[in-house]
């Protein structure tokens, strides 16, 4: 049995793409999409018809200029989401806007109209996570949406004082960032490390344990890894999402995996419960330099991308 074949045994397998020839190719559960995924897949030549619809479903509103831009945005969004979803049989990650990670209001309205769109296409909420950053403003917005059953993918992790207030409010799911956490202790240690002892690697196996030990039903899933050893250290997570490049090296290797993260392991740790409000939130955001430095740039990347986004679009409007 393959390694990929391995870890379904143990964890639900997400594949982290916009490109359904992958989500065929490795037949994940769920997938998880952003700006930056949907902008590699609207540019490739098989799925300009998808492009198409978006614009032609967002010229149905009637709007024009800066308001028919973002309305075809968010149709194309939710055309690659429908389309992810007749290949899945699980969910799907939508995005909100990075240039709303701090307007809660903006973002429950996003999130709702995203659920609407869905609605219209006959998509049940069930089978749609709505992704929102980790921000105070972001876990606040999650928690009116889960109230309304509406199911939260807080993305842009990297710290248990994030996960804790995610799972305090609710969410459905947290994204927390390995490979982006790896990134920042190689370049501020100088040096590599193996995946046992990768910092991103032990941040997860810190969130599960937490989770576990304490009851929250958040669910986990590691995300953005940078190699196989990562995400083979964190076989019984409760979820992976996996790039198509590391999907496929887990299925061209037989070498055995064993189950390194478990329940009733979890509830044997010594971790602490950790007391959180705003004050304190923010407080340890701040003391860890790393999480306000990767939670910053990763909303400044997804913006970027998504203006390029808007950018491909407009081009295509005139």
């Amino acid at each position: 049995m393959n390694q990929l074949d391995q870890l379904k045994q143990f964890t639900v397998v997400v594949a982290d793409t916009g490109d359904f020839a992958t989500l065929k190719q490795y037949a994940p559960r769920d997938a998880t999409t952003n700006p930056s995924l949907i902008l590699k897949a609207a540019q490739m030549p098989e799925y300009q018809a998808v492009v198409e619809k978006a614009i032609a479903d967002a010229k149905q509103t009637g709007a024009s200029g800066k308001k028919l831009l973002a309305e075809v945005m968010d149709c194309l969004l939710i055309a690659f989401g429908v389309e992810i979803l007749k290949i899945v049989p699980g969910r799907v990650s939508t995005e909100t806007d990075a240039n709303m990670s701090f307007d809660t209001e903006a973002l429950v309205a996003k999130g709702r109209r995203f659920i609407e769109l869905y609605q219209r296409n006959g998509i049940g909420r069930e089978r749609i996570l709505i992704k929102i950053a980790c921000s105070w403003e972001g876990i606040r917005a999650s928690e009116v949406l889960q109230r309304e059953g509406i199911n939260c993918n807080m993305t842009l992790l990297f710290s248990l004082a994030q996960a804790v207030a995610c799972a305090e409010a609710k969410a459905k799911l947290i994204s927390p960032f390995v490979g982006r956490i790896l990134d920042w202790f190689k370049k501020s240690a100088g040096k590599d490390f193996a995946p046992a002892e990768d910092p991103g690697v032990l941040s997860v196996k810190e969130i599960y344990a937490y989770y576990k030990k304490f009851g929250h039903a958040t669910e986990v899933m590691g995300a953005s890894f940078r190699n196989k050893g990562e995400i083979v250290e964190l076989a019984g997570c409760d979820l992976l999402t996996i790039s198509p490049q590391l999907l496929g090296e887990l299925k061209a290797n037989s070498t055995p995996i064993e189950r390194k993260l478990s329940p009733a392991i979890a509830k044997e740790s010594k971790i602490e419960k950790l007391a959180l409000d705003e004050k304190k939130f923010r407080w340890l955001i701040n003391d860890n330099a790393m999480a306000t430095e990767k939670t910053a740039e990763g909303i400044r990347l997804f913006n970027a991308d998504a203006q390029k986004l808007a950018q491909f679009i407009a081009g295509r409007l005139s």
